[in-house]
């Protein structure tokens, strides 16, 4: 995957290196969102033996899928006591949204620093 901006202009980016950039995921992150959306809500361990991973590996990217809002956890009883977590996926159309939103936000924060560009440039170049 490219490295900068500079580079991705230049590169034949796909939808996944645009969601692993702006999101900053993994390929394991992106396929477990997939098998996710694609068979439904599952647990960790469902999910690591779709992966062929271990439980904690899936674990890791469900942690990572939910700190950036692709995935929500629902609790499940067991009629004999206890609980356990399943895992689901948002569907693509938020995800899309959602993509779009952080680059519109990117995109108005990196206009405002520019706005000052030259200013702090200059005050940089003196100090």
């Amino acid at each position: 995957m490219a490295s900068s901006i500079h580079e991705m202009l230049r590169a034949n980016c796909k939808c996944d290196d645009v969601a692993k950039c702006v999101l900053g995921l993994k390929n394991l992150d992106l396929l477990a969102y997939k098998k996710l959306f694609e068979k439904g809500p599952m647990t960790a361990e469902e999910l690591g033996d779709l992966l062929q991973r271990e439980r904690s590996t899936a674990y890791r990217s469900l942690q990572n899928l939910i700190a950036v809002g692709l995935v929500y956890r629902e609790t499940k009883s067991i009629q004999i006591g206890g609980y356990y977590y399943e895992y689901v996926a948002i569907p693509p159309m938020q995800f899309k949204q959602m993509l779009k939103q952080n680059i519109n936000d990117w995109h108005d924060k990196m206009g405002k620093l520019l706005d000052d560009f030259e200013e702090e440039l200059l005050n940089s170049a003196s100090e």
